[in-house]
């Protein structure tokens, strides 16, 4: 790919953007988030058009009109949002369009057993007559790259694949790509992930604002090297500072939460400028936990307190107005309207505030705060009037911590905040969490990625199978962690499980 330029309304998001790729190498492409990388990738695999430039495969110029032009070249995608149909089968999802036939109607015998193949060169025990929406996000990942495989792609094309993945399941995906690359398919690999860059690939090609910035060996290049491309600037890793907040008045109590299996007798507390870290590993029911306490699921048993009182919570709405905010670590399902525009987006838990007598809507008002909180919160946007869907991920983070910081939740949770988000976005989340937290405001951080727990947490209160097996103080190590994440059984006396100063 030479000289390709792209635009749409508002944005340049391509200027001369190039990209190269040998068979049988994984070639990492990196930069911020808005930095150009996903746009490039969509061109290649045919869902947008170039405005400009040219594309070779096989030194040879070629027109990739569409997604089926692009996988007749050999050229596969694995999206970073799944695409799947929730309601067919693992095997029906890989051969949509394409199921094998007897006559008119479906062999589904060999499609099934099609779809077990793939599975079975994958190293893969999944079921092909499974429906998907009984499978994991991992699971349907898996699928995803099952359906692009079925393609027998020259070129895979893998948009932050590991984002929700276990370490087993991301040591087996790497097995797949060091297979892929003895088969002598290239693969392009998006991610935020630098020990993985470093572990699986060949060359790392960095972008920047939509442009080229340069292409260099992983094996010999430093990862700060790699970040200060990204970025232009050098990021400082800041050390963790803990306040002393142990006189400050408890914002949040949880007590006795339960919830079948998924939440067993869960307590603890937040304090006012204190930042809670909520670890465990996948399906330790840190989400879960999470969405009882705002009301989104049910719960059996267990009570909220807010300064000291107790609040009847039982829907999100309930938790609004006991001030507590709740980030969604699904944040284009959950936390934005993706086809309102900025501004809407930010006033969308405060509407009430922008609506004057007979109904009207306080226009100007509602497009003064939004563009305070683009300025406040650095959020890269034409105008308010963008779309959301059309932001990067960082950026519609900001967008969704915007509207609750409008809400002024005095409580705020935060559900893997930086999932999809790149080093650069990832430090000013930070600044801005320890900032919320320096205001006053109580901070749960819900993260998978350890690294960004300790960076972030005052206390760590760790789980295990929906249990809360114990509570750390800040600056602990991961080993620490890690044991207490495994552990089945409270590390800690009964009665402090119910109520964790």
């Amino acid at each position: 790919m030479s000289g390709i330029d792209k635009s749409f309304p508002g944005v340049r998001a391509l200027s001369d953007a190039r990209f190269s790729l040998f068979a049988g190498e994984v070639h990492a492409l990196m930069g911020e988030n808005g930095a150009g990388k996903s746009t490039l990738m969509k061109i290649l695999s045919g869902i947008y058009q170039r405005d400009a430039g040219e594309i070779r495969v096989d030194g040879q110029p070629v027109e990739i009109a569409g997604p089926r032009e692009a996988q007749k070249l050999g050229i596969g995608i694995i999206h970073q949002e799944l695409a799947l149909m929730r309601d067919l089968t693992a095997a029906q999802n890989i051969f949509i369009g394409r199921e094998p036939r007897k006559g008119l109607l479906l062999d589904e015998q060999k499609l099934n057993a099609d779809a077990a193949a793939i599975f079975k060169s994958m190293n893969l025990a999944l079921d092909p007559r499974v429906p998907v929406e009984s499978l994991t996000i991992a699971k349907q990942q898996m699928v995803e790259i099952a359906k692009a495989l079925s393609y027998r792609s020259r070129v895979l094309i893998m948009d932050e694949p590991t984002a929700a993945l276990t370490d087993s399941e991301i040591a087996e995906l790497f097995t797949i790509i060091a297979r892929l690359k003895a088969d002598g398919v290239g693969v392009v690999y998006i991610s935020h992930k630098m020990d993985e860059i470093k572990r699986i690939s060949d060359r790392v090609t960095v972008m920047r604002d939509g442009e080229h910035v340069g292409t260099v060996p992983a094996a010999d290049t430093p990862i700060e090297t790699i970040i200060s491309m990204m970025v232009g600037r050098k990021l400082t890793d800041e050390a963790l500072v803990i306040p002393d907040t142990s006189r400050a008045e408890i914002a949040l109590e949880v007590r006795g939460l339960r919830r079948g299996k998924e939440i067993r007798d869960v307590g603890f507390s937040v304090r006012k400028g204190e930042i809670l870290g909520l670890a465990g590993l996948m399906g330790a029911g840190r989400t879960e936990v999470a969405r009882a306490i705002f009301g989104a699921d049910p719960i059996e048993a267990g009570e909220v307190l807010v300064h000291g009182k107790k609040v009847e919570i039982r829907r999100p709405q309930d938790a609004v107005r006991a001030g507590i905010g709740y980030l969604s670590e699904d944040r284009k399902q959950f936390g934005l309207a993706t086809g309102l525009d900025v501004r809407n987006n930010i006033a969308l838990a405060s509407l009430s505030r922008f609506i004057g007598p007979g109904g009207i809507v306080r226009d100007g008002e509602m497009r003064q705060v939004a563009e305070r909180f683009i300025k406040q919160l650095s959020i890269k946007t034409p105008s308010d009037t963008q779309e959301a869907r059309l932001l990067s991920g960082g950026n519609q983070q900001k967008v969704v911590i915007a509207k609750w910081l409008l809400r002024d939740c005095e409580i705020l949770i935060f559900d893997e905040p930086t999932r999809g988000i790149d080093v650069g976005a990832k430090s000013e989340i930070y600044k801005l969490l320890n900032s919320l937290a320096a205001q006053g405001r109580a901070i749960i951080v819900i993260s998978s990625e350890l690294p960004e727990i300790l960076r972030l947490s005052h206390r760590i209160a760790v789980m295990c199978e929906g249990r809360l097996t114990g509570v750390l103080p800040g600056g602990a190590s991961q080993e620490e962690i890690m044991r207490l994440a495994t552990q089945r059984e409270s590390a800690m006396a009964p009665e402090l499980n119910s109520k964790v100063a």
